[in-house]
């Protein structure tokens, strides 16, 4: 096997993160005529870069493979349209965005966000490579262009015409395999005084979250804000803020500009929480080789809960056939004996089996038909939600399972 190198500094000193051992990909949903037939399964093992902390999972599959047809639509989480409507307004409103504006999103999925910018007149424009995904935007009017973005595509854009005001990718950096070029294109489209705001899961709080489950294939890259920084920089783009959302368990959002934009002013916040990254051992090898035995421990945990409650012949089902979701049950073990079916709003995923474990996915109207005695939240990071969209199982004394940071019964 060729020595594994760094995708950001290409140094060859790797070390062992998070070991899941063999899954599929985890959004590749399976039809019913496949039922029959194989899945290719590949290491998910993660590993930490000695030099700049970047961790990371190697790459197996094509972007093409992995992205040109998603089974992930934003605008099914209630919470997090929320999200995005706040966030939009804040951006009108401090970087006084108007009609002879530009907004551009990198990985604009459905049309979840720029639509609402669209609502007040300001031109967007959105970058999708998942075409069955990028059409329902396309239908909400919003331009898209159906393609992976990287150096070569901000150029013809930026011939094009095309010079970013606020330059936007939600839940993006780790999804890009080639992270150098990436950036690359993001200083090429961005304006002369413009603003690139960065949404991405904090490599802190997944660490004291225990989130092991989002740790899946689509997922090339891992964070620190301190790591992030590095890589912004290297490529003339300077963080100036960053404040931490708790979106997907833990988020950073960060505001990055040209290095010579003299516009803006520091917040000092990204220094802020830099200092508790350090103070938490982030800057450190031996931190992220000892969170390796905590996610063992956590399996054997979610294992042995759930023998418990089918050993004492409850019923158990899941809701939310998300990406998350399929890394935990595989990487635990857990199949049809254990969740009977999983439940999800997306029409898309119903009807369809999760990868690996080939548990059914239904409409959540099946839950009121078997009336389970628990519900396992596999994306736990919307709990609330799930919660209140599921509030009728009490009728009947149902109960919620949530996994992470550690197994717990909502009664």
């Amino acid at each position: 096997m060729s020595q594994r190198v760094c995708r950001f500094c290409s140094c060859s000193e790797l070390h062992s993160f998070v070991d899941l051992g063999l899954t599929p990909l985890s959004n590749s949903f399976v039809h019913a005529s496949n039922l029959d037939k194989y899945e290719v399964f590949y290491p998910l093992h993660t590993y930490i870069c000695q030099a700049c902390l970047l961790v990371q999972l190697e790459q197996y599959e094509s972007p093409t493979e992995i992205f040109s047809e998603y089974a992930y639509f934003s605008s099914y989480s209630d919470s997090w349209l929320q999200h995005t409507k706040e966030y939009t307004m804040r951006m009108i409103s401090t970087l006084g965005l108007d009609p002879h504006s530009s907004v551009i999103e990198i990985a604009s999925n459905d049309g979840y966000l720029l639509q609402y910018f669209l609502e007040h007149e300001i031109p967007v424009l959105g970058i999708e490579p998942a075409q069955n995904v990028a059409k329902k935007a396309v239908e909400k009017g919003i331009p898209t262009v159906t393609e992976f973005f990287g150096s070569e595509l901000a150029l013809q854009l930026r011939h094009r015409g095309y010079a970013a005001d606020l330059l936007i990718g939600n839940n993006v950096l780790a999804h890009v395999p080639n992270l150098n070029d990436f950036v690359t294109g993001l200083k090429i489209l961005l304006g002369e005084q413009g603003v690139i705001t960065m949404e991405f899961p904090h490599m802190l709080r997944f660490m004291q979250g225990n989130q092991f489950d989002t740790i899946y294939h689509e997922h090339f890259s891992y964070f620190s804000l301190q790591t992030a920084r590095t890589v912004f920089s290297y490529f003339g783009l300077e963080m100036y803020d960053a404040e931490e959302l708790p979106t997907h368990g833990g988020s950073l959002r960060i505001y990055a500009k040209h290095q010579d934009d003299g516009s803006k002013l520091d917040t000092g916040r990204v220094e802020q929480i830099i200092e508790q990254e350090q103070a938490a051992g982030l800057d450190s090898i031996p931190t992220y080789q000892a969170f390796s035995h905590k996610v063992t421990q956590m399996k054997r945990d979610i294992l042995h809960f759930l023998i418990q409650k089918k050993n004492a012949g409850k019923t158990i089902v899941g809701y939310g056939a998300a990406a998350k979701g399929n890394t935990l049950i595989n990487s635990c073990g857990i199949g049809k004996d254990f969740l009977a079916y999983v439940v999800d709003k997306n029409p898309y995923k119903q009807g369809l089996f999760l990868p690996g474990s080939r548990i059914p996915v239904y409409s959540p109207d099946k839950i009121k038909e078997t009336k389970p005695d628990y519900v396992l939240i596999l994306p736990w990071n919307i709990t609330a939600e799930i919660m209140a969209q599921t509030e009728y199982i009490r009728a009947w004394g149902g109960q919620w399972i949530v996994p992470i940071p550690e197994v717990k019964v909502i009664p």
